[in-house]
């Protein structure tokens, strides 16, 4: 029986083949394309907009497209119609007695200023520290987290990347390296080693790439208790917090890395004796390693959620990378980001720089320095720097311009306006790119540094109010 229906199926595929040839050869196929209005498909270089309707079919004209972002129009900026479309936003009493706005063009020359000169950046400070790690070390640089073994002991060695995590994540952007697949590589390749490689390890963990204090002298007392920031060191996970999105820190992250490390090797099937300790690195090739994404990526996710872990490790990074800064401490680090931004010609009048993060009070910084750090990342002749102002948070969309921001009272500002967001006790500020209304391209400032505590609300919806109106200006000089 089953090899009768066997007969009968291939019988009929003949049939229907011999069917299928005959149409072919006495026209059928071509009546079907008579009856149908088909016909050849048009050569390649046609596209489907040669093709006619079907006859009978009236279609309507399409209308033209609408432009999806405004002609750029290379004009100077009238600073008459800075001040009238600022109006009186600046003059809100909720701002506090000291309001500082300054716009200018993509040379990044102020054409209007108003208010102090030099103000305290808090977060505005990370667009400098991000700037000076792309030029020393380059967008496609990575930071790498590796394992070295000699005998039976296992080293750990932090490589300063400020996004490690525990395990996997593949839904993360930037892509994070992790440990859970260091582990894995790590397992692997002691097995394939001679004779099964080392049955038992120890394991030992080393954060010395960065010097100095984990925690800056010139931060608040509290930072550290209150969970504002982690200490910082070279090897840590989840920037130092207990677990993902955790708000509570690790007292010592290098340890705490080194433990997850532990856990994952055994999981792995390696057997690791003991607890890890601290200990230098030998010298020798490394067992496995694991990299982050590359730095243009950390900048954009630095720049965007404001995260000041990242800068800081940034900050030492950049101190490491500056032969002349000797370190990667937060001297180091300071001192390596000012003599970069004086190499590229930012000016540096009456700056300060403590950390990377922002969080230190007696940070200083030039209105007119932070919109050279802008106007520097522009620069045709420098397309490596450009991951700076392409990594801004955008008004209403992206990072920490994105949920409560532009919503109310700033709405011409949304989509319009890219800018890194600055905020400590009594300090709010904006700085980035906007487009006015006439297809001007703007840079700005503003930043607010004695507001008191019950107006921080008031004063931050102002500031939003005011890149609002730059993105609404028809600003370009008549």
């Amino acid at each position: 029986m089953r090899r009768a229906l066997i007969v009968i199926g291939l019988t009929l595929v003949l049939v229907l083949g011999l069917v299928v040839w005959r149409a072919d050869d006495l026209g059928v196929s071509d009546l079907v394309d008579d009856l149908t209005g088909a016909s050849d498909p048009p050569p390649a270089s046609e596209g489907p907009a040669a093709v006619p309707p079907p006859p009978g079919l009236d279609l309507p004209r399409l209308p033209d497209a609408q432009p999806v972002a405004r002609e750029r129009v290379d004009r100077a900026i009238d600073p008459r119609a800075v001040r009238q479309s600022l109006g009186r936003l600046t003059r809100d009493k909720r701002l506090g007695p000291r309001v500082a706005v300054a716009v200018a063009g993509p040379d990044g020359r102020p054409a209007y200023e108003e208010g102090p000169r030099v103000v305290t950046p808090a977060s505005l400070l990370k667009t400098a520290i991000s700037l000076a790690a792309l030029e020393l070390l380059g967008p496609e640089h990575r930071f790498t987290t590796s394992v070295v073994r000699r005998g039976g002991v296992l080293t750990l060695v932090g490589g300063g990347d400020p996004l490690l995590t525990g395990a996997p994540d593949p839904g993360a952007v930037p892509r994070r390296a992790d440990l859970t697949t260091l582990a894995r590589q790590t397992a692997t390749a002691l097995r394939a080693e001679k004779r099964g490689g080392p049955a038992r390890v120890t394991l030992r963990y080393d954060d010395s790439l960065f010097s100095g204090p984990a925690v800056s002298p010139d931060w608040e007392n509290d930072y550290i208790p209150d969970n504002v920031v982690s200490p910082i060191t070279a090897l840590w996970i989840d920037v130092g917090r207990e677990f993902p999105g955790a708000l509570t820190r690790s007292a010592d992250p290098s340890r705490a890395a080194a433990l997850r490390f532990a856990e994952a090797l055994r999981a792995a099937g390696t057997t690791v004796v003991g607890s890890p300790r601290p200990g230098a690195a030998p010298d020798v090739d490394p067992v496995a390693s694991v990299a982050s994404a590359p730095l243009v990526e950390v900048v954009q996710h630095v720049l965007e959620t404001s995260d000041n872990e990242g800068a800081e490790v940034l900050l030492r990074q950049v101190g490491l990378a500056d032969a002349g800064a000797r370190g990667g401490s937060f001297a180091a680090g300071s001192r390596a980001v000012s003599s970069t931004l004086a190499d590229l010609g930012v000016p540096l009048r009456a700056a300060r720089i403590l950390d990377g993060s922002g969080l230190a009070r007696g940070n200083r910084m030039a209105v007119s320095s932070l919109l050279e750090v802008l106007a520097t990342s522009l620069e045709p002749k420098r397309p490596l720097l450009a991951g700076v102002t392409s990594g801004l948070p955008v008004a209403g969309f992206t990072g920490s311009l994105a949920s409560g921001r532009f919503e109310v009272d700033a709405v011409d500002g949304l989509g319009w306006v890219r800018a890194k967001t600055g905020t400590l006790t009594g300090v709010h500020g904006l700085a980035g790119s906007v487009t006015g209304r006439d297809g001007t391209p703007m840079l700005f400032v503003a930043v607010v540094d004695r507001v008191k505590i019950r107006n921080a609300l008031q004063a931050r919806a102002r500031l939003d109010q005011i890149a609002s109106a730059l993105a609404d200006c028809r600003c370009a000089a008549r």
